[in-house]
């Protein structure tokens, strides 16, 4: 009798387990097709740009004038190298130091306390974040720090959009490393501490390799939204297509391109094909950056691992 009833229970969950393996592979299909729709698509609209312009000679131009047809991209492209590189450089160590301190010092309620704040800062928009630079960062910059260094700057620029996306992306950065070095198991840590080794020597020698992909994962995600925003660049990088010659100078992103010249120039289909072609520059880097980067995750996790 007990046979006769688990058979049908049997059947009924086998039934469900293939229908839940199946719907997850049609999502993993669609997501594929969706980029790759995407990029299609991208590529597509940009081909009128493509079949009058050489590629190499618009990634190398500084002019940027789409009334006159000129294409220069160069620019926006050294403009967003610079701030996805300054900013990775001040917020990476602070991610980093503080999720050890959360992850491996902090307690009680005080690790509640940072954790909570740390969540709030992730929650907030980035619009808040460009807003409150405006008036608290960028007279610190345009009075204080340009003067300090010799430059003259309004306060709008490179350094500026750095320093704010630097505290946009810390808190993400900081979430996931903590969640990479509390998932490691209490042995590594009871294990280097009974041989003699210190907590920080246990923290820099064993834990940090050990949640090594992990935080490299969280960096790799940091990277990614500073490459790729626009609304604090918008507001505060100063919206001049030159190539910045220092880090208070104003200058351009390749999102920012995009939203200057978004309204009435996209009319013009030659000027509308450019700014697509930035989009797909955006999608390409970014691409080819994160497979580049699974490729040395997997390496570092074969180092790495214990």
């Amino acid at each position: 009798m007990a046979e006769s009833t688990d058979t049908p229970r049997l059947g009924r969950r086998l039934r469900i387990e293939r229908v839940s393996e199946l719907w997850l592979r049609v999502a993993g299909y669609f997501a594929i097709a969706l980029f790759v729709l995407i990029v299609l698509t991208l590529v597509h609209r940009s081909l009128p740009l493509l079949s009058e312009y050489s590629v190499v000679q618009m990634l190398t131009s500084t002019d940027w004038d789409p009334s006159q047809n000129s294409f220069g991209f160069l620019p926006a492209i050294v403009g967003t190298v610079y701030v996805a590189v300054l900013s990775m450089l001040m917020g990476t160590p602070i991610a980093i130091l503080t999720a050890i301190y959360i992850a491996e010092y902090a307690e009680g309620r005080m690790k509640t306390l940072v954790s909570s704040f740390i969540d709030v800062l992730a929650a907030i928009p980035s619009v808040i974040f460009g807003l409150v630079a405006l008036v608290v960062v960028v007279p610190l910059v345009g009075d204080y720090l340009a003067p300090l260094f010799g430059a003259s700057a309004t306060g709008l620029g490179i350094l500026t959009v750095s320093l704010v996306m630097a505290i946009v992306v810390t808190p993400f950065m900081i979430s996931l490393s903590v969640e990479s070095l509390e998932s490691l198991p209490d042995e590594l840590r009871e294990t280097s501490l009974g041989v003699g080794a210190t907590k920080w020597e246990t923290i820099r020698s064993v834990l940090l390799r050990a949640a090594g992909p992990g935080i490299f994962s969280a960096i790799l995600l940091g990277f990614g939204r500073v490459f790729g925003a626009t609304i604090v660049p918008a507001m505060l990088i100063g919206g001049q297509t030159q190539i910045p010659d220092s880090l208070f100078a104003t200058g351009q992103t390749l999102p920012t391109l995009i939203v200057s010249d978004f309204g009435e120039l996209m009319s013009i289909p030659i000027t509308q094909s450019a700014l697509i072609f930035v989009g797909l520059m955006l999608v390409v880097v970014v691409w080819l950056f994160n497979f580049g980067a699974m490729l040395l995750q997997r390496r570092l996790r074969r180092r790495w691992q214990y």
